[in-house]
């Protein structure tokens, strides 16, 4: 055999000759991702790596996902999988994401449960429109819908267990509307709310002592779990974090848990999520839907946390900037710094940031019960 030959099989044998049209797509969506997460620095330690990932399962003959007889014949992204399938990885997130949580201002001011329960409202909205689009199955629906939380691991963790083969396009919706929030939700504050409430100054909330927040994460995980027991794994492991956090005499854990293991299963967590965007699978109309109906509840999550701040507003005498309630979606801080954003800009005396942070956190706890109802609902 020449050198010729040789050349000729090696081409005939390498993933050029296996390239489809579906994989060149998928290499151009990764390159977008890529771009966004370095350049416009949208969501980029979850952006780069699930982009990545999504590059490294569509090389042709890589076989990188391949899924085996056996664990020894699978490859090495799905291995890593597995801490997606079982849900370790959501999971674990959770708990560095408790370990960096200050509950402090939700316990100050209780009434923010009640905007971070009204920001879940695109859940339902955007739940109610999947199923009645016909397009989807209620298991389907419920997995898109936990879009409108704004809150990745939970839609993760929501959509492995009720649709695994829907993780890719709702895992980077999630993320990227996450990612998008300093864009999409000024525009709908400025909407719904008047000049006069964007000005409103609020009070400075009352200092929280370490026993009220020693106590909380024990009585949240247990009032919330016994209330829905499959909400368990997610807020177990939140309040894990959280009680590590302000025990005072585990700082090792807390530290582990705020870097070094978030920042590992992260890596993992967005690498295997892109994997799972095989062009077969991903390219496909109920794709751009999944995209589309996640914007919605996006959208509609806002729309209920700013117009219970402005029920709020009027309840009180004027006492609860609306501002605050876009904060009630659970993407932690960047939702509760747009809310001091769009009130410095109403008043640049203004100072919401720890107001709106109450809102926000009570979002993490309740886009994970909105999660842990559907599972109750729809789960196996």
């Amino acid at each position: 055999m020449n050198f010729f030959e040789i050349m000729k099989v090696m081409l005939q044998e390498s993933g050029f000759a296996a390239m489809t049209l579906k994989n060149g797509v998928m290499f151009l969506v990764s390159f977008v991702l890529i771009y966004l997460a370095i350049h416009k620095k949208f969501e980029p330690l979850l952006l780069l790596p699930i982009a990545f990932g999504m590059l490294l399962a569509n090389l042709p003959l890589a076989n990188l996902m391949k899924e085996g007889s056996n664990v020894y014949e699978h490859g090495v992204l799905r291995v890593i999988y597995t801490g997606i399938k079982t849900n370790v990885f959501p999971c674990l997130i959770f708990m560095g994401v408790g370990a960096m949580t200050d509950f402090g201002p939700l316990i100050a001011n209780p009434i923010s449960l009640l905007l971070g329960a009204a920001a879940q409202l695109g859940i339902y909205t955007a739940f109610t429109l999947a199923i009645a689009s016909g397009m989807f199955t209620a298991n389907e629906a419920a997995s898109i819908a936990i879009i409108g939380g704004a809150d990745g691991p939970t839609s993760i963790f929501t959509a492995t267990a009720l649709a695994p083969h829907l993780v890719a396009p709702i895992a980077v919706a999630a993320y990227s509307y996450m990612a998008l929030i300093p864009m999409i939700q000024p525009p709908i504050m400025r909407a719904l709310t008047t000049e006069k409430e964007r000005t409103i100054k609020m009070g400075q909330l009352r200092k929280v002592g370490k026993i009220e927040k020693i106590i909380f994460p024990v009585v949240v995980v247990l009032f919330c779990s016994l209330l829905l027991p499959s909400v368990a794994p997610l807020l177990g492991m939140l309040m894990l974090g959280n009680l590590f956090r302000e025990s005072g005499v585990v700082a090792r854990l807390s530290d582990t848990a705020q870097n070094a293991l978030i920042n590992i299963v992260t890596i993992m967590l967005g690498v295997t999520v892109g994997a799972t965007a095989n062009g077969e699978i991903f390219i496909q109309a109920k794709t751009l839907l999944i995209v589309a109906m996640g914007l919605f509840a996006f959208v509609f999550s806002t729309i209920g946390g700013v117009l219970l701040g402005k029920l709020l507003c009027i309840v009180t005498g004027g006492k609860i900037n609306p501002l605050i309630g876009s904060a009630g979606v659970s993407a932690v801080p960047m939702a509760a710094r747009v809310s001091q954003l769009e009130g410095a800009r109403a008043n640049p005396t203004n100072f919401l940031l720890m107001h709106a942070m109450g809102p926000n956190v009570a979002g993490v706890i309740g886009s994970a019960v909105a999660a842990g109802f559907f599972l109750l609902i729809f789960g196996k």
